[in-house]
């Protein structure tokens, strides 16, 4: 019997995770740029996102019912806009948002004449519905790779590049996730023993419109692929390989692989001299 229960509690919520996923951004009078409470109250809600395997994500836009049809139609558009950007400047997919529409206003419901101000607040507004795949996708069957530190350990040559393979990060974070970490200090291990090779360490974003790098999330500068190299160089300092060997850059969005967005946030060994090992 308590089998049963349990794995009625696990369905039920798989059910609950794939339902769609609502948010609301409230704007100033006549204004489109979010509001710092309003930012970081969406940025909570990216966060609960993020994890998910979305299907479609639709924005739309609203004003309330001062202005002319036209001037709030425009509003209304501009403000999903700035949300679209939003989505973008931290790390999500653009080809998942289907809809980024400007619906105008909404007419003025008076419940009481003092609500007056408070309803018109309430219409000044963005909605984002997020809809998960349901039910989920079949994950697809990863190809192994050699290891990074196998890599290393073997025949390398000026120009040579590699992907640091499940050193993953936090969607718009420099800071990496804890199960990544024994296999950075495997890297770095070996990079210590091949204290031959000179590398560059570039990081990667993904998702952002053009080649622009992404926002950190910390820092709120646009710098994500910088810092993301600059903690990898960091941590192989820390772990003994020597600062004369390495630098570090931040590659923005320049190249992207095409296929699944999660793997454009990575980070690769650039080898750009091989000498004669110690």
């Amino acid at each position: 019997m308590k089998r049963i229960v349990v794995i009625l509690l696990f369905i039920s919520q798989l059910l609950y995770a794939q339902k769609p996923m609502e948010h609301v951004v409230y704007f100033e009078t006549d204004k489109y740029e979010i509001p710092p409470t309003e930012h970081y109250r969406l940025l909570l809600f990216l966060s609960e996102i993020e994890g998910l395997d979305i299907q479609k994500v639709q924005i739309y836009g609203f004003t309330d019912d001062r202005g002319s049809d036209s001037y709030n139609m425009v509003l209304s558009q501009n403000r999903a806009n700035s949300i679209k950007t939003i989505f973008s400047n931290n790390e999500f997919d653009e080809s998942i948002i289907t809809n980024v529409d400007g619906k105008g206003e909404i007419l003025l419901k008076l419940v009481k004449e003092e609500d007056i101000h408070k309803i018109r607040g309430l219409n000044r507004k963005v909605e984002i519905i997020v809809q998960p795949y349901n039910p989920p996708r079949k994950q697809n069957i990863v190809q192994v790779k050699p290891k990074a530190e196998d890599i290393i350990k073997g025949e390398l040559k000026a120009g040579d590049k590699f992907t640091l393979d499940n050193i993953l990060f936090k969607t718009g974070y420099s800071i990496l996730l804890p199960e990544s970490k024994p296999i950075l200090e495997n890297i770095a291990k070996a990079l210590v023993e091949r204290d031959d090779i000179y590398f560059t360490v570039q990081g990667h974003v993904c998702c952002t419109q053009n080649s622009r790098d992404a926002i950190d999330r910390k820092t709120k500068k646009r710098n994500l692929s910088v810092a993301r190299a600059k903690y990898i160089y960091d941590y192989l300092a820390k772990k003994g390989v020597s600062k004369k060997r390495m630098k570090y850059v931040g590659m923005r969005r320049k190249f992207p692989l095409g296929g699944e967005p999660k793997y454009d946030r990575r980070v690769e060994i650039l080898v750009t001299y091989v000498g004669q090992s110690n």
